[in-house]
């Protein structure tokens, strides 16, 4: 197994996206502890994973794959990671009535907490910093202090996603994610919404039929799966040091598994076949993810998947689109046909998010959920045509009642967005566009069960 390979041998290629530190003594303090601490993931929750999406890639389930663009130190708490789980359990729910299918559930949390960036400074009125590349590297504060990059905040980072992923397991094992408490999963905010209306209709069917089945004899207290989820973790693969500290041999099968994610992707400005990023995530066994803008080119991508996954495992690889509604019809077709020829079988999935990003009139970066809605339509639909498998959707998005992307049966303007914007980064659906989204969604999957 990649004989040529080892957790380090990304530092011997081209590096893209990584800070430069001031302090390399410190740097390597930083790794060195990492190292010694344990992983946050076990390669059998992974490989448990990869079953998973190779069921995905087959059509015999379908991948929600959603969380915060960039996570922060600051905004970690219960309650915001209670409703980013809260709203895809009811994503989740909501998509496996539809579709009749499992739903696999994949978090963009604990552990997104970096970020690339198109410039190494940004410069305002006349003074000129490093950019903010996400809190596992510096401050979002426009100063000198703020904008160093601190190698201690590899071990913040460490910390927050442990405390993070301890929640989230209490969540999915421990009782919240029991289908017999589906009411009590929305908000108040979103209760008072349609969605929140057309959920709780939903959730009355729910509760109706586990009480037939149990007044039919069914033991619901013997049935695991209606008490509990599984719930994995994914992050961009961005800061190289922290991904190879985290990684670890698996004694058992001899695989070298990245312990600070189950799943792990690639953007676009770093899947580069000779970069360094395609170098770290070929020689692990984790799921890899690859965000394939607009831009990218069949024998391109060919050449890139070979180096990511010779072996051809079931599983291994989730292709996340990200082109633009109205582009992706255009492009993705090709890229369809050419892995048929070549013989793979990935996961598809569409992130309509970051094609459909905007700047309002007001100056906010936003998104329209009109466009979002209409690149999932196209995604489905080239699919449908292809004769493949609309796998999955990742998307941008928070329980919160954020006010960040215009549109949706709620109606936001551009106006609406100063009344509650949060994102340090880029814009997120809230907790009521994120269920009409699912509900929308459903319905695609529906229309492709009947053809």
């Amino acid at each position: 197994m990649n004989a040529d390979w080892s957790p380090s041998s990304w530092r011997t290629r081209p590096l893209r996206q990584l800070p430069a530190y001031p302090d390399p003594a410190a740097l390597e303090t930083a790794e060195g502890q990492l190292a010694a601490w344990p992983t946050l993931v076990e390669p059998g929750e992974t490989e448990a994973l990869r079953g998973h999406l190779a069921a995905v890639a087959r059509g015999e389930a379908f991948l929600l794959q959603g969380g915060d663009c960039a996570e922060s130190f600051d905004e970690l708490g219960s309650d915001t990671v209670r409703g980013t789980f809260r709203v895809l359990l009811q994503m989740a729910v909501v998509l496996t009535y539809a579709a009749a299918c499992p739903v696999v559930k994949v978090g963009r949390i604990a552990g997104q907490f970096a970020k690339p960036r198109s410039s190494d400074t940004e410069t305002l009125d006349g003074l000129t910093l490093p950019s903010y590349r996400g809190d596992i590297v510096n401050g979002a504060a426009f100063d000198a202090a703020a904008r160093q990059p601190d190698p201690q905040r590899l071990l913040r980072a460490y910390s927050h996603a442990a405390a993070v992923l301890n929640l989230l397991r209490a969540l999915a094992q421990g009782g919240f994610a029991d289908l017999h408490q589906v009411h009590r999963w929305t908000t108040d905010f979103v209760r008072a919404s349609p969605q929140g209306e057309r959920f709780e209709a939903l959730a009355d069917r729910i509760t109706d039929c586990l009480a037939f089945m149990e007044a039919c004899g069914f033991d619901a207290a013997r049935t695991p799966q209606l008490h509990a989820v599984d719930f994995f973790t994914s992050h961009e693969a961005l800061h190289l040091h922290y991904e190879q500290a985290l990684t670890r041999r698996d004694e058992a099968s001899g695989r070298w598994y990245g312990g600070s994610a189950h799943l792990l992707w690639l953007g676009e400005r770093t899947r580069a076949p000779d970069g360094a990023h395609v170098e770290y995530l070929r020689g692990i066994a984790n799921p890899i993810g690859v965000k394939l803008g607009p831009k990218v080119e069949p024998d391109e991508l060919c050449r890139l998947l070979e180096v990511l996954d010779p072996e051809r495992r079931p599983g291994r690889l989730l292709l996340i689109t990200r082109m633009g509604a109205g582009v992706l019809p255009q492009r993705l077709p090709a890229l369809l046909r050419a892995l048929r020829e070549d013989g793979r079988a990935p996961v598809w999935c569409c992130d309509p998010m970051h094609g459909n990003t905007v700047t309002s009139a007001n100056g906010y970066k936003t998104r329209d959920f009109g466009r979002i809605l209409a690149e999932l339509r196209d995604f489905f639909a080239v699919h449908a045509a292809e004769g493949s498998h609309a796998g999955g959707v990742h998307v941008e998005l928070t329980g919160a009642d954020v006010t960040e992307c215009r549109g949706g049966a709620q109606g936001l303007t551009d106006a609406s967005l100063a009344e509650r914007y949060r994102s340090a980064c880029d814009p997120r659906l809230n907790g009521s566009q994120s269920l009409e989204l699912a509900f929308q969604i459903a319905q695609m999957l529906k229309d492709g069960r009947g053809r």
